[in-house]
């Protein structure tokens, strides 16, 4: 939920020049030989544009640069964060499996196929023998990059599906000329049995949802909304949560049976009881294999670690992954967080719900880093002024945590990161009463901020195009550091406790917004996940956001990060400009069909630009135009000289609101306040139509292999920034029995989801 950011496309440009693929028409295309799934759709909506779900030739590739990092570790640093990487990578396979029901299947299909025979070999089979065109090929890699770098075939980034730009008959038919189908015939029954779900664009399949309107794995396809909120209730009142979790439901004789399984090593019904006229099971043992191997890993990795603390979390960390037991990962994340300052950070587990429905089960996720000194300077200044600079936000010290912990706040750059998606910073763990009582930690991910495509900015004066360029990544840093230290960080929850009392003076403590006595809180149990549900993230991250538009406007948190004078106000500018402008560009992830947000992050950038329109006075201004293509196109507009006196005070007043509702778990004001600046009307629709027109595509990462060689020695195993380099460092990241545990996994379950 409060992981800061996953860097927005249409906002980055180039700190570096990454790359796009070679064999490339500079078109989407669409193969005119359709697959009949494709042609046979008769219900889509009309003006439905294939092209949007499908990844481009031209998708740009860039290298996750660790290779300073990475040399500067000792040798015992470097075995440490090879095992933690190989735990990362092998418990990351979880994440095909969370996807959709026909995820595990392709990872097993694209690597077999790419991994059997070198893929210039491949290339000449289907070039020569079946026929293809240079730009088919690449589209099949195209599509094999995306899929690998978003864990599964729907965008880690809008959780939208993505199909090849391809017919589904000419896979098949280089499928079965193949190395890997010569080496095992069971690859072609494996395509059959998945190629529908592949290919298919039907309307109840495009975006990440419950049944019926969309597609998840977090519940079987029998699980309905009022099923998942008997099952919530079921959970509250046993005090359960459900992050390492998943729902399945079966039906006997018209009676429902329920069971919430927990992801473990270790197998077997722990409980079974009547609710609400239905049976609840609790089970361990799903993802087991997978699990299996990441412990494995991590008990190798015990043998190299700093510190006590290091110790203990990874023990904790085990036990979590063996039995299933959420408080084991807990005590795992408070040793973690006492941990400050490691040459090598890391995280792993069921971290964020973003990508569950309801907003309540977690993905899988882990990543190793290296810290950079240098840069780390900078965010441990931001701390130490912390307490000073939550002062200024729009609520008083009783609306903040009783005591201030000073939390690890660090720049790294990425060694490995396994997940559907790469962030560019984290605030961390996600627990409620950790981060309220005990702590937590920030980090900056210098690596993946610096790793930026060289696209077009889109709707910007050319002038503010130049300033944007130029100083995006200054002004990134900051929001980066403010979103996750101040944003993130900041706020109390009301909740009364256990045996009755409350966590604030009840007498003296005043509604923000009425000047009343409190009238809300969260009872004991709840959470702010559980009680804001599918909102909760991006509430979240909008409040977190608007403290750093509102914070960068101070000359001395300009100063902490060594931007003063004329660059300090330049800095601020581009900040606002890239930030409320990604509001705009956030209307590709809304679903006009739907009438739906497909991913928190923009949602919370839309709701502030909303905020910044209504304050008027000239402040924010989107003109449509006509581009020079004779298109239509538009033109974003943010006047400088009024971010103090018009838009300070806009964000100031809207942030003050954010904290009022969720500090005291007033879910009702707070979904109708957040909901009305997030609804899109028709010129809002109209935007969205050139948004997506001239939308660009997301950069895809490749990431470098930790190898162990034979002397005991770990290399780093760079590859080429490339869409090759991108499929060749997957495929070799994992061994053939890797793929058969996820195979097995995914024919275990298949019956739950129609496939």
């Amino acid at each position: 939920m409060r992981r800061g950011f996953r860097v927005f496309k249409s906002s980055l440009i180039a700190a570096k020049n990454c790359k796009s693929p070679t064999l490339l028409s500079p078109l989407i295309r669409f193969s005119s030989q359709a697959t009949p799934q494709l042609k046979a759709n008769s219900t889509m909506p009309e003006g439905f544009n294939r092209d949007f779900y499908i990844l481009p030739n031209n998708t740009p590739v860039c290298n996750l640069d660790c290779k300073d990092a990475f040399t500067g570790l000792t040798d015992k640093e470097k075995r440490y964060a090879h095992y933690l990487s190989r735990a990362s990578w092998n418990g990351s396979l979880i994440v095909y499996l969370q996807t959709s029901p026909e995820s595990p299947a392709i990872f097993a299909l694209l690597h077999k196929l790419l991994s059997a025979e070198p893929i210039e070999s491949l290339k000449k089979k289907a070039i020569e023998e079946c026929k293809w065109k240079e730009d088919d090929f690449t589209a099949l890699l195209v599509y094999a990059a995306g899929f690998f770098a978003n864990s599964g075939n729907y965008k880690g980034f809008g959780d939208t599906k993505f199909v090849p730009n391809l017919d589904a008959a000419a896979l098949g038919n280089l499928v079965e000329k193949s190395a890997a189908a010569e080496k095992d015939k069971s690859l072609i029954e494996l395509f059959n049995s998945t190629k529908e779900r592949m290919f298919s664009l039907n309307p109840n399949e495009l975006n990440l949802a419950l049944a019926p309107t969309g597609v998840t794995t977090y519940h079987s396809s029998s699980v309905t909304k009022s099923d998942s909120d008997l099952i919530d209730r079921f959970m509250k009142a046993k005090n359960l949560e459900g992050w390492n979790t998943r729902l399945f439901k079966t039906t006997e004789n018209g009676h429902a049976h329920y069971h919430i399984r927990l992801g473990s090593i270790d197998d077997g019904v722990l409980s079974t009881e009547e609710f609400e006229g239905t049976t609840v099971s609790i089970e361990r043992g799903d993802y087991s294999q997978l699990l299996n191997r990441t412990n494995e890993d991590l008990t190798k990795a015990l043998e190299f670690v700093a510190n006590d603390n290091q110790k203990e979390m990874i023990h904790k960390y085990i036990e979590h992954f063996r039995a299933g037991d959420i408080n084991a990962h807990k005590d795992g994340s408070r040793f973690w967080i006492r941990d400050v300052g490691p040459a090598v950070e890391s995280y792993i587990g069921f971290i964020e719900n973003y990508r569950d429905p309801v907003g309540v089960r977690s993905e899988f996720e882990g990543f190793v880093a290296a810290v950079n000194k240098e840069t780390s300077k900078i965010f441990a200044a931001l701390v130490d002024n912390a307490e000073m600079l939550l002062e200024r936000l729009p609520w008083g010290k009783t609306y903040e945590k009783d005591a201030f912990l000073k939390p690890d706040f660090t720049a790294l750059d990425v060694i490995s990161f396994g997940g559907s998606g790469i962030p560019a910073g984290i605030n961390i763990p996600n627990y409620d009463e950790i981060r309220q009582n005990e702590g937590f930690k920030n980090v900056s991910l210098g690596n993946v901020i610096s790793a930026l495509p060289k696209l077009k900015i889109n709707f910007l004066t050319p002038e503010d195009e130049e300033l944007f360029r130029e100083l995006h990544k200054d002004s990134f840093e900051v929001q980066v550091g403010l979103h996750e230290l101040l944003g993130h960080g900041s706020g109390k929850l009301f909740q009364r406790n256990k045996d009755g009392s409350f966590n604030f003076d009840k007498s003296a403590v005043k509604d923000l917004l009425t000047g009343e006595p409190i009238a809300s809180w969260y009872e004991d149990g709840e959470t702010w996940s559980t009680k804001f549900g599918a909102l909760a993230s991006a509430y979240e991250e909008c409040r977190a956001e608007a403290v750093g538009y509102f914070l960068c406007c101070f000359t001395d948190v300009l100063k902490i990060f060594g931007f003063e004078g004329e660059r300090g106000q330049l800095v601020k500018y581009v900040n606002w400009l890239s930030e409320v402008r990604a509001g705009l560009m956030g209307l590709e992830f809304f679903s006009a069909d739907a009438k739906k947000w497909g991913q928190a992050h923009c949602y919370a950038r839309y709701v502030l630009l909303r905020v910044c329109l209504e304050a008027e006075q000239g402040f924010v201004e989107i003109e449509e135009t006509t581009g020079e293509d004779g298109k239509p196109d538009l033109l974003f507009k943010l006047d400088r000289s009024k971010i103090d006196s018009v838009g300070k005070p806009a964000v100031f007043e809207f942030l003050k609101k954010l904290q009022a509702y969720k500090a005291t778990g007033d879910v009702v004001n707070g979904t109708k306040l957040f909901e009305s600046y997030g609804s899109v009307g028709e010129p809002e629709l109209k935007w969205r139509q050139i948004v997506i027109a001239r939308r660009q595509p997301r950069r895809l990462f490749v990431q470098a292999n930790t190898v162990l060689e034979s002397n005991g020695s770990v290399n780093l195993k760079v590859y080429p920034e490339t869409i090759e380099g991108v499929v060749q460092s997957m495929i070799e990241r994992y061994e053939p029995e890797a793929v058969a545990d996820i195979v097995a996994l995914w024919q275990k379950d298949r019956k739950h989801f129609d496939i």
